[in-house]
């Protein structure tokens, strides 16, 4: 088996949520910016959270949410496709954002879709549906999170709310995440503020990086998308040898663009060994069981 990468390049995507007029306009999109980190020789290339609702703008108005995420369920094949060819093509793993489809029950779901260099395809839902989602999508969490394997090491995917809850990250970093990708979709700043303070929290208690992939502007014509608010970055944990603000890269506020950051693995291995503190090696487990009980 190939040694995992230890030298890493990121890129980020703070994509403008905008009018499509087809697939093939979307597709065009999507497909710039990758060609853009792959030509900068990037490992990853993340995009934010519901970007695919952009699809929702070149289809009839529609009244009725149930229509618009059977819209967008007919297209999950295509964009599967679409997300497998671009890896393929540009070898880059790629961090698909996310996407609203139903699963094989009917029921509403907001999933990642991961497609990595070889081409093949994971999937991972998000855990924690916030209370916007649930009453207007109907979308529901999912009951499993598991890292994904890549030629850089495991990776975790945190959509949005979940980078808020501590316990979904350590559950990862546990399974051998060093690299938290987080898409989200924020139309506040204090939204936008909770994901970003949480997702630092998360790099610091977890020694690891935080990748944050979000929108921008405002999506004419599609429901519950009215305006967005992201600032995309880099995170690290905040010690030596990292930035001292913890922050690798950082994109423009509300424009869009594409950032990237060069990260070297090997800094999370020496910092949680030799670290000015070390909170995975530090941890309490003998109490946290007593007090779960």
């Amino acid at each position: 088996m190939t040694p995992a990468r230890q030298k890493v390049r990121i890129a980020t995507v703070q994509f403008q949520a905008r009018t499509v007029a087809s697939f093939a306009d979307f597709t065009a999109r999507v497909e710039y910016f990758v060609k853009l980190a792959s030509d900068n020789d990037a490992d990853f290339i993340a995009f934010p959270e519901f970007f695919t609702l952009a699809l929702l703008s070149c289809q009839p108005p529609s009244l009725d949410v149930e229509v618009d995420i059977d819209r967008l369920t007919k297209l999950t094949p295509d964009l599967s496709a679409l997300f497998q060819r671009l890896a393929k093509d540009y070898a880059i793993n790629l961090i698909a954002g996310t996407h609203i489809s139903r699963d094989h029950n009917g029921v509403p779901r907001n999933s990642c879709h991961v497609a990595l260099r070889d081409g093949s395809l994971r999937l991972r839902q998000k855990i924690h549906a916030t209370p916007n989602e649930a009453s207007f999508w109907g979308i529901e969490g999912g009951d499993s999170a598991d890292v994904i394997q890549t030629d850089c090491g495991p990776i975790g995917v945190l959509i949005c709310y979940d980078s808020e809850f501590p316990e979904l990250a350590r559950h990862l970093v546990d399974q051998g995440a060093r690299l938290l990708f987080v898409p989200f979709c924020t139309d506040s700043q204090p939204g936008y503020l909770r994901v970003r303070y949480c997702s630092q929290a998360r790099a610091v208690e977890n020694q690891c990086h935080v990748i944050l992939s979000g929108n921008c502007g405002n999506l004419r014509g599609v429901a519950n998308m009215d305006m967005q608010y992201g600032v995309s970055a880099i995170l690290t944990p905040c010690d030596f040898p990292f930035p001292r603000d913890g922050i690798a890269g950082e994109a423009t506020p509300n424009a869009e663009g594409m950032t990237i950051a060069d990260i070297n693995l090997a800094d999370l291995d020496w910092v949680r060994e030799k670290g000015s503190v070390r909170n995975l090696a530090d941890r309490r487990n003998d109490l946290y069981a007593t007090w779960k009980q």
